[in-house]
């Protein structure tokens, strides 16, 4: 299988299979993951944790909440499997366990990348003129990136650390201090289930989504397409 090919298969479809995987073992397919639960699935995926992984851990996590006699609340976010999503990614590795390979196309068409593409540099305020540019010409080249979405998705992960280092550089003390005391308030029910390199990595993650979001500018990543 080709590299192109397992790149797009690994991911395009590791963020939607854990978010559904995570909805059945709760058994409510209506309930939606919240900020915090995507930097999480974020982490696991920098970190290069396998999908099974963390559908293994997801069910173990749940299999022993089930066993309780005494169960205080629902389940209501991922960061209650961190813990069991950690052991199955030790096991697996411990096993030398590899991730199975699947063939997959990309989920979208040239039109929908250029789309896309365009759509994002339009999207961003005027003091964010030179990223707009650059991804203009990526539009304009559409056909080169098609080819290689591997680079592409790097080039467009510099350009969004440009613009967070903008984003972040315009945020008053308040601001940072506000989304800092709401990562706090999410993550306390869980400090307790992940180690501090996960505690760190999830709080990188959910800080950089929380910044971007609050500064109004769109996400470039090419997962944001779906």
């Amino acid at each position: 299988m080709s590299e192109s090919g397992d790149f797009t298969h690994n991911y395009f479809n590791y963020f939607t299979e854990i978010e559904e995987h995570f909805q059945r073992a709760r058994g409510t397919g209506l309930f939606l993951v919240s900020p915090l639960d995507w930097a999480l699935i974020e982490t696991w995926k920098n970190a290069g944790v396998p999908i099974e992984a963390v559908m293994r851990g997801i069910d173990a996590a749940f299999e022993k909440w089930r066993a309780r006699k005494v169960k205080a609340q629902m389940v209501n976010s991922l960061a209650f499997c961190a813990q069991a999503v950690l052991t199955e990614a030790q096991l697996m590795a411990g096993a030398g366990a590899e991730r199975p390979r699947r063939e997959s196309a990309a989920p979208f068409s040239i039109e929908e990348l250029r789309a896309y593409l365009a759509g994002n540099a339009a999207a961003l305020p005027a003091e964010y003129g030179e990223i707009a540019d650059s991804l203009g010409t990526l539009a304009d080249d559409v056909e080169m990136q098609y080819a290689d979405l591997e680079d592409l998705e790097r080039r467009l992960t510099v350009l969004e650390e440009k613009a967070m280092a903008l984003a972040r550089a315009r945020q008053s003390e308040e601001e940072s201090l506000e989304a800092r005391r709401e990562l706090d308030r999410q993550l306390r029910p869980y400090r307790g289930k992940m180690t501090a390199e996960q505690l760190s990595m999830l709080e990188k993650q959910y800080l950089e989504r929380n910044l971007l979001e609050k500064a109004g500018l769109p996400r470039l990543s090419l997962f944001y397409m779906r």
